[in-house]
């Protein structure tokens, strides 16, 4: 605290030392006149054009529909038959040569477990498959 010398009373001096003020405003000057120009250039940047025409003529792709039950059992496409694991694979193999590629949509119960899930994953993706997606059914 600054102490006024020719005042007897001993008591502070009333005045702001306004140097540090000074200070801080001459650096914020210094950083503003070097960054105001930098923010006035400009970077070209080149976006993508949708063709509306293409896609409307290309066709969507096919779904393969997988459900998986609570218990482990799994139905393939039409819901009623049960799949093997080994007839599983094997569809995903046939699929996965496809050209363009299907997209293998998982249907898991709330209650299935993570693991049966994990296992169809992994026999998918050593199948080949790439398009994959996640449904879950819910509570009833």
């Amino acid at each position: 605290m600054a102490m006024s010398s020719g005042n007897e009373s001993g008591s502070p001096m009333s005045e702001i030392n306004v140097t540090p003020l000074v200070d801080v405003m001459l650096v914020l000057l210094i950083i503003f006149m070097i960054t105001a120009p930098l923010m006035s250039h400009t970077i070209t940047v080149k976006l993508p054009t949708a063709n509306p025409h293409q896609v409307e003529n290309t066709p969507p792709p096919e779904v393969i529909d997988l459900a998986v039950k609570e218990d482990g059992s799994m139905f393939f496409q039409d819901n009623q038959t049960p799949i093997t694991d080994s007839e599983l694979q094997q569809q995903f193999r046939v699929y996965a040569a496809k050209s363009p590629q299907p997209e293998l949509q998982i249907r898991a119960a709330h209650d299935t477990e993570f693991k049966v899930v994990r296992k169809v994953l992994s026999e998918a993706k050593d199948a080949g498959m790439v398009h994959v997606g996640f449904m879950t059914t819910g509570k009833e």
